[in-house]
């Protein structure tokens, strides 16, 4: 079994890392990486596929990759999926081993941590934090017996790890996915990553002068269900959106957001938030477009053309309509 090549694909976001991270902090083992941007999911088409390899999946919708999947499958792959978001095509298999639950509280750190028994648990907590995931990561703090101040430090952490994941190209963010992960795999503790690393603060740093600009945003167009927000087709608003989105979700939870950010051929990189107790999922918006995808409270569309900006808005604002 030593002689298994080992293949990790995960998203480039604070769910993903810290998934992975978990996972080979109880299973040390030499892998090859396979990462993106936090919008780069059809990831499992860059693992060849050959017979024998053992394929581990962190944080990538299962639907978005159901054709590698079952390429992988089919040449002999053996699979882990661990996942949250849709699996609607999730194919019957005995090489493929799936911890997948769309359950609205939890990410794909918390099914890793489930996995193992809660072995590495701050750094779940993190994960779930990033993922805006604040009532179940507040919880499972709480239970664990951190204090407040310990749990402010998994927030921040989980935000910096999500906040870096945003960009059209991993060129636009401080630090590659990868890299990042390398920099976090020695640490057991996510409190000494925190304390001890230059990684962590270039990213607290980078987020502190991309924050500042945040505050002249105002809303392109607002009803009072929901709003829409427009950035610049810039660096820092790349790297931001994601943040934005779940910042507006947070302070005004019963309306409905979508943020617009204009990539480099003047199309739109779009995410969504429902608001909360909504009937209606922020995927089931997203996935009426070809690129769309998500889970219930958080949806993005990877690529919609210019021409079809004002219709999405349009429907948008129809789609979180409240009933009556």
């Amino acid at each position: 079994m030593s002689h298994t090549h080992i293949i990790d694909v995960f998203n480039g976001d604070a769910d993903g890392i810290c998934a992975l991270h978990q996972l080979r902090l109880a299973q040390p083992a030499s892998s090859t990486l396979i990462t993106g941007v936090k919008r780069d999911i059809a990831l499992l088409r860059q693992v060849p596929p050959q017979a024998g390899i053992q394929v581990n999946v962190f944080d990538i919708s299962l639907d978005a990759n159901i054709d590698a999947l079952q390429t992988l499958l089919e040449h002999g792959a053996s699979i882990r999926y661990f996942d949250h978001h849709a699996a609607s095509k999730q194919p019957s298999h005995p090489a493929l081993h799936s911890f997948i639950d769309e359950a609205a509280d939890v990410c794909s750190s918390l099914l890793v941590d489930r996995y193992l028994n809660g072995a590495f648990r701050p750094w779940a907590i993190a994960a779930a934090f990033g993922d805006n995931l604040n009532g179940p990561a507040t919880a499972l703090a709480q239970a664990s017996g951190l204090n407040a101040e310990k749990i402010a430090q998994l927030q921040e952490l989980g935000t910096l790890l999500n906040y870096n994941a945003y960009g059209e190209t991993v060129s636009d963010l401080a630090i590659a996915p990868a890299t990042l992960y390398q920099a976090i795999k020695p640490y057991t503790s996510a409190f000494d990553f925190i304390e001890h690393t230059a990684e962590f603060r270039l990213l607290r740093d980078n987020y502190a002068a991309d924050n500042t600009r945040l505050g002249q945003l105002q809303p392109l167009q607002q009803q009072p269900h929901a709003a829409v927000y427009l950035l610049p087709p810039e660096k820092w608003a790349r790297r931001i959106s994601g943040i934005l989105a779940n910042r507006l979700a947070s302070a005004q939870p019963q309306q409905a957001f979508a943020i617009l950010n204009l990539d480099s051929a003047g199309d739109y990189l779009i995410s969504v938030r429902a608001p909360k107790g909504s009937t209606v999922g922020a995927v089931g918006l997203c996935c009426q477009y070809p690129s769309g995808g998500g889970r219930f409270s958080a949806g993005g569309i990877n690529h919609l053309p210019a021409e079809q900006r004002d219709d999405f808005i349009q429907r948008f604002f129809a789609y979180f309509a409240p009933a009556g």
